[in-house]
């Protein structure tokens, strides 16, 4: 049997790759699912047809029955490296209702939690394709 934390993993893996526009840059994946209480990772760099920019990083752990994103950040930037949007978990906005789950949009920086990577892509298929 697969461990959930590896089809997890999978899933990310097939799901960038699903996607024909998208230029993998980088991709690592480090399934350590098989030791347990032992993180996770999964990073990419992905680059889109307008030159846009997508930088993930997740940090996973499996608890019970749980996959846990230790630590997360999803990055997105347009070609001359201004931010559209971050989602992270960084503990530096303590006054946030969920701290220290947020988003920054441009300028501004919201609760938020934690987003899939397909929601992600969606978001950016908004940029990219005029519904955001």
């Amino acid at each position: 049997m697969i461990p959930r934390l590896s089809r997890y993993l999978d899933r990310l893996y097939a799901t960038i790759h699903s996607r024909r526009e998208i230029e993998v840059e980088e991709l690592h994946i480090l399934d350590r699912s098989d030791v347990p209480d032992r993180t996770s990772r999964f990073s990419a760099r992905l680059r889109f047809w307008d030159g846009s920019l997508l930088q993930v990083e997740e940090a996973l752990v499996a608890r019970m029955f749980v996959i846990v994103k230790v630590h997360y950040a999803y990055h997105y930037q347009r070609a001359d490296g201004s931010l559209l949007f971050r989602y992270d978990n960084a503990p530096h906005h303590p006054e946030l209702s969920n701290f220290p789950c947020h988003v920054h949009v441009e300028d501004r920086v919201e609760p938020a939690e934690p987003p899939d990577l397909q929601d992600v892509l969606r978001k950016i298929d908004g940029y990219l394709y005029g519904s955001a």
